[in-house]
Formats: structure tokens, sequence, C-alpha cells
């Protein structure tokens, strides 16, 4: 019964036909959290081989520091340099991914500069001592220059908002035009402004980058900027051939306070992507003790994740396990392998995988990007492009859908085995054929009859291919 031709799907066969690849904005993103660029560079070859389409790598431009936050404080745009590699070391890598098909993604940071109030009075970047340091070794920093002079400064206290910190952060005005601040005194973060010199400015480092050959943008902090002030950087000509997308954190999705007064203004007033963190507040209540995996069935109909074009999916942020105040959205460990697998099998979003070095100190998340698990749900992922999804069952422990004719997910939650019985008949799903779990388990489904029940382990998930 079905007999078909070839198992490419009819939306994947008439792109190919017309000579267009589907949309890259579907493939899995590895985020190099924090990782030396000589590393991600010696790695290419892995990381092409695991699947990985796209690699998120750490802020390129001048920074001091070893903390991983210190990535997070640019002191100048003009020239990378920092712990984890200089201007040569970041063009090498882009090199070496773009010669295995891989792009680059740079981490962006467009909102605020380093806070030096402890060394300085002035908000001149990068400030009269690492100008020093630029003229004693003018030879070396000319070479790894991006745009401009590094003779003078290239901001000064007007292109800086007011020195007050955010107090209230359901605040629309003051969280996008006050600073980031710590506490306890603490100066916080020049906030910069969206004068013609500073977006100058931003624009010309974006072209820079986009010159080496990043093919993608990630706006960090993007909640704490006026659309305005994003739209007058990224023009059509920057964006042209470009993935940019922006972190807007929120704990919900519509009718959450944050993402109505955030996230929904975002979309609406750029054409941007953005952390789908709607679905992963639906995949947090899932995999809750009283939650129910029925969430997950269409999320996006409730309001709980973003346009399909437009989702960065995840399961893990760098924020959560480094950063005290979001530390409680880490998942259980299995939790988290079984969420990874309706992100990485469902249709819609592009999904992130993140690895770390143990910066956070839990040792999860060290080498994750080479789990054997993680690379065949990879795999899938990458297998299932193009093809409809149809959830097939449903309940409080479990969800089974399939992916067109060609892969079905199974997850199960809870601590005992779930059987679930489902109608095959007239499904686009094939009988007498093998769909064998891509995970390496060695189950297989085989349907014969007009339904079939589907076993699925305690704190499982199944990933059938056929």
């Amino acid at each position: 019964m079905h007999q078909r031709t070839p198992w490419l799907p009819t939306t994947l066969a008439c792109a190919f036909a017309l000579g267009v690849a589907p949309s890259a904005h579907a493939d899995v993103v590895l985020h190099a959290f924090n990782w030396p660029y000589a590393t991600v560079q010696a790695r290419a070859a892995q990381i092409q081989a695991a699947g990985y389409r796209a690699v998120l790598v750490a802020p390129a431009y001048r920074s001091e520091g070893t903390a991983w936050w210190a990535r997070y404080q640019p002191q100048d745009y003009r020239v990378i340099q920092h712990l984890l590699g200089d201007t040569t070391a970041f063009r090498n890598m882009v090199n070496a991914l773009q010669s295995r098909g891989v792009r680059v993604y740079a981490d962006v940071i467009l909102n605020h500069m380093a806070n030096e109030a402890a060394q300085r009075s002035d908000l001149n970047y990068p400030g009269s001592r690492v100008l020093g340091i630029y003229a004693g070794n003018s030879g070396y920093y000319n070479s790894q220059r991006l745009f401009g002079t590094l003779a003078s400064n290239f901001l000064s206290a007007s292109d800086f908002g007011p020195a007050r910190c955010i107090g209230d952060y359901n605040n629309v005005f003051e969280v996008q035009a006050w600073r980031l601040c710590g506490g306890g005194g603490d100066a916080g973060l020049p906030d910069l402004t969206a004068n013609d010199w500073v977006v100058s400015q931003q624009r010309a480092y974006l072209q820079a980058l986009k010159g080496y050959g990043v093919k993608g943008f990630r706006i960090d902090a993007a909640k704490h900027m006026p659309a305005s002030h994003l739209n007058r950087v990224l023009t059509a000509d920057l964006k042209s051939g470009v993935h940019v997308f922006g972190e807007i954190i929120t704990s919900g999705g519509a009718g959450n306070l944050e993402h109505d007064r955030f996230l929904a203004p975002y979309l609406r007033d750029t054409d941007h992507g953005a952390y789908d963190f709607p679905l992963f507040s639906a995949i947090r209540s899932a995999f809750s003790f009283n939650g129910t995996m029925s969430t997950l069935v269409d999320p996006g109909a409730v309001g709980l994740a973003l346009p399909n074009a437009r989702a960065i999916t995840f399961t893990v942020t760098h924020d959560i396990p480094n950063n005290a105040g979001f530390r409680y959205q880490i998942l259980d460990r299995t939790d988290e392998t079984l969420a990874y697998a309706y992100v990485l099998g469902r249709d819609g979003g592009t999904p992130l995988l993140y690895s770390d070095n143990n910066e956070s100190g839990d040792n999860r998340w060290v080498n994750a990007w080479n789990r054997d698990d993680l690379r065949r749900m990879v795999g899938f992922h990458n297998g299932m492009l193009g093809r409809d999804m149809q959830v097939l069952s449903h309940g409080s422990c479990y969800l089974v859908f399939r992916r067109g004719d060609a892969g079905i997910v199974g997850i199960n939650k809870c601590g005992g085995p779930v059987n679930a019985t489902v109608k095959t008949s007239g499904s686009v799903l094939w009988w007498n054929t093998s769909y064998t779990d891509a995970l390496g388990s060695g189950s297989v489904v085989r349907i014969s009859s007009g339904s079939y029940t589907f076993n699925l382990p305690a704190r499982t998930a199944r990933m059938w291919r056929r």
C-alpha cells in the first residue's frame, strides 16, 4: 500500500526543480558559546559532519576581561581583540567554516558599551588607555582594523543616554532608554542613543562583519532597544542575505506582560526573527510535574509559539545557566533531552543548540554539540526539512507526530511506558515499510493494518525514520 516515487516531498521537489533550496533559516545553529575562534576553526570538519549548517560565535570586537560576560561589554567596534581571538583568527574561522558550507552568525551588542566607571569618569571609547595600546603597536592593530581609524576615540558622552539605572523592568521607556545596572551603586552599562553618528558606526561595523562573510546577526539585549534604532541600523541592504534575530526574553506568550509590551511590538515593528521564549514557556509547562504534553500539540494556535519563519527555538540559552535570575528555567537533564527531540523533530523555527565550556559549573553542556543522541536528532531534523507535521496522538504523558510520510516522533515524559494506538488507514504513512529509530535504540515501526500501537518506554523519545 502507498506505493510512492522517491522520498522527496512535493514542496522540496518543486523547490529543487526551480533551482531554489529550502529556507536556510530552518537549519540547526550551533551556539559555540564562549569558544575561542581557533577552536571553532579546528572543529569545522566535525561541525559540518554533525549536521550543523550555521555557528553562532562569540561577539567580535575589542573587549577585556576573562569572565564570559566580559565579551558582552564592547570597548571598540573597529577592531576584534579579546581573550577568544582577534580579527585574523575571526577571518580564518569564517573561511574554514565557509569552505565546508557552514555559515557564521555573529553575536552583536548594539545597546551599550563596557562599564568602565571604576577606571575613568569619561565616556570616550575606547578611551585614552586603549588608544595608547594601539599607538604602541600600530602595525599589529592596523592589520586587525575593521573600519575607521584607531588614532582617536569613536564615541563620546554625546552618544549616550542618561546615567540612570532601570528601576522598573516592565516600563518600556526605562528599559529602552536607561542603563542595565547590577545594583549596589553600580553605574551600569552606558546606554547608546540612536543619533546619526552612532548609527553610522554601528552600520559600518556590521557591514565590515558582513564583508568578512558573516551570514547572521544575533542582536543581544534587543529588548532594551527601540525598534526605530534597530531599523535605522539594519536597513534592507545590510539585511540582504543575512539572518537577523533578536533576544527578547519573556516569561510567556500572548497575554504575558513582557510578551505584549516587548516581544509583540518587536515582531510588529521589525522583520527580524526572535528567540521563541513563548514556545520555551510551553515546553517548560508541558514537562512540569503537573503539566501535559498536549500543550505542545499546536502552541502557536494559542499564542505560545512564534511564527515558524521568525522563531529561534531552543531548550536552553547561555543566560539560563549562567545568570542566577534565570537558573529556575533549567530543565531536568532527561526532560531537556526529550525537549530537544521535540524542538528538533517538529516542523517550525530555527533550532539553536547550546554548547559551552562549563562556564556555569554545571558540567552539563560541555561538548553537547557532539553528543551522539543530539547529533542523531540533528540528522533527523535535516532529513525532515520541508515536510509537514501532523500530531497523531497525545496525552498528559506523551506526544506522537509524523513528519510527512518519512518520519515519526514519539515522546514519553512520564515514569511508566505508554502505548498509543493510532488510526493508520488513509494516512500518508507507508505500510509494510520499516521506520527505524534514528536515535539508535533498534526500535522499528512497521504498519500493516488500519491501526498501529506505538510503544513508548518511560522517559524516552523515539525518532523513527523511513
